[in-house]
């Protein structure tokens, strides 16, 4: 089994929707019973704290990357496998890509829009440290990313994003089927 370093996007906060942080906890279980290693935000609360805390409990290996800044307001998960703190956001962001072979989006808000545009964007333009691609799948059970989805839908129709590059940006309704499009796209379909 080859070992993937998955990376996490998702909020610090709960949501109103309680199937948010059960889905979270779904996805840090899968990831742990895979072998895969968690990187994440680093903070203990909302999503973000859910998805360690499921990897943790899984016995799998949960990284997080927090700027200084925010270790304090997001509570900075003190039982992590390792805990990264950085200087600001930019290094933050730039870490968790490095680590990562994918990414995965959760729920989340305006922090988990841009990070998951950047990391798109850098496997776009071939930007990534290891200059693989790394693909990028919304995962929501309840349609949280379907205006999303249409909203780059529009941009390859509007001729703003090369119909080749829409795929960088994937969806999945399922813990089950986001990882396996990210062993399709990473590995090649082999797990």
């Amino acid at each position: 089994m080859t070992n993937l370093s998955i990376c996490v996007f998702c909020g610090s906060q709960e949501g109103t929707d309680k199937r948010f942080a059960q889905l979270a906890r779904e996805l840090g279980t899968a990831l742990a019973q895979e072998s895969y290693q968690l990187v994440y935000g680093g903070a203990q609360i909302g999503i973000m704290g859910a998805v360690a805390d499921a990897a943790l409990q899984a016995g799998g290996k949960v990284i997080g990357v927090i700027p200084e800044a925010l270790s304090n307001r997001e509570v900075a998960h003190e039982g992590l496998t390792d805990l990264i703190i950085t200087s600001d956001m930019h290094t933050r962001k730039k870490k968790m890509y490095s680590l990562a072979d994918a990414f995965v989006a959760l729920p989340g808000g305006m922090g988990t829009l841009e990070e998951i545009f950047e990391a798109a964007t850098w496997t776009k333009l071939n930007m990534h440290e290891s200059q693989k691609y790394k693909p990028v799948v919304l995962l929501d059970d309840r349609q949280f990313w379907d205006p999303l989805s249409e909203f780059i839908d529009l941009m390859v129709n509007s001729g703003f994003i090369a119909s080749e590059h829409r795929n960088i940006v994937a969806s999945s309704p399922s813990v089950k089927d986001a990882l396996q499009l990210i062993k399709e796209t990473t590995l090649g379909g082999m797990a």
